[in-house]
């Protein structure tokens, strides 16, 4: 999901593996397309474009402020467009139980440009800004109360799980010596308490200290992993037989998911190794586009330093009975 650095104008948000999912999505013009991460509309005006005025393009974000993006874009698209707020998880659920099928669908996971470049909504390590984190600003629990209400051993294994932090136990115990004394409140409360529990050796070396901690703390609060688990049998059901999926992940935990769940759609027969004859009747649903995850080329990288973690996987529907 994340973009350049602007926010002002979705034609300024420079979409990661534009060309790579443009390529693997093939849309046509008259397809019916869901982008289930709108955020500023980076990869929607390309796909909308590839629509040539002809077809449906459903815009899904649970962030409210996704719509003023999703306007604009909607008056240049030329195609019919709709904007559908909530979690793609719950929307696409939805969409299936309505009966609509659809020839391609995007997610494009994690944090938006839109929402990390706004200092007022907490998810950058880097500005001091009130602790908050929520993609949906109208849930009830933010970065504030996992950090301040959390158990220790609890808050040591979100960071561990979710932002795969060695130090966790570490900066787990710091938190809560501090939050003993004050409750946190900003995000430079925060870092501050990272800093310190790491040794100083560490401290350097591997981008900023802080940035496993507030990875993990948003995953948690957005409930990312959860959300993506339940989205890809629900989008799979709305995919029409032909119809092609991508997904570009940000890290290793949302790519194994993906990873995983394309290659059990993927196969037929899932009967035990020992059972001399197939009984489970199970016929592959996907057929992989993608073998391994495409990554961005260097130059893309050069260009936008964000998109260098960008994984890609892509799957085309089988036909069904």
């Amino acid at each position: 999901m994340l973009q350049s650095a602007s926010h002002q104008h979705s034609a300024d948000h420079v979409p990661v593996l534009a060309d790579e999912v443009r390529e693997l999505l093939a849309v046509q013009p008259g397809e019916t397309v869901i982008d289930g991460t709108f955020g500023a509309g980076g990869h929607a005006r390309l796909l909308c474009g590839d629509l040539a005025g002809k077809g449906r393009f459903i815009a899904v974000d649970r962030d409210p402020d996704a719509r003023a993006y999703f306007d604009r874009f909607a008056r240049n698209c030329g195609a019919q467009a709709r904007f559908l707020r909530g979690d793609f998880s719950t929307v696409l659920g939805q969409l299936a139980q309505n009966g609509l099928r659809a020839d391609a669908i995007l997610l494009d996971l994690g944090v938006s440009s839109m929402q990390i470049d706004r200092p007022e909504r907490g998810f950058s390590y880097a500005v001091d800004a009130p602790l908050d984190m929520r993609m949906d600003p109208s849930e009830p629990r933010s970065a504030r109360e996992i950090v301040n209400e959390t158990p220790e051993r609890e808050l040591a294994d979100l960071f561990r799980r979710y932002g795969e932090e060695r130090f966790s136990r570490q900066i787990a115990r710091a938190i809560v010596r501090r939050r003993d004394e004050a409750p946190f409140e900003r995000t430079s409360d925060l870092v501050d308490s990272v800093r310190g529990a790491i040794p100083a050796p560490r401290r350097f070396g591997d981008g900023h200290p802080a940035k496993r901690v507030f990875q993990g703390l948003r995953i948690a609060v957005n409930d990312e992993l959860g959300s993506l688990e339940r989205a890809l049998p629900e989008a799979l059901s709305v995919l029409r037989p032909g119809g092609r999926i991508a997904v570009i992940s940000f890290h290793s935990l949302e790519d194994r998911i993906v990873k995983r769940f394309f290659a059990a759609e993927a196969r037929g027969c899932i009967c035990p190794p020992d059972l001399p004859v197939c009984a489970c009747g199970h016929e592959p649903r996907l057929r992989l586009l993608t073998r391994k995850a495409v990554r961005p080329s260097p130059a893309e990288v050069a260009g936008n330093p964000r998109s260098a973690s960008a994984r890609l996987r892509a799957a085309v529907r089988t036909e069904v009975e």
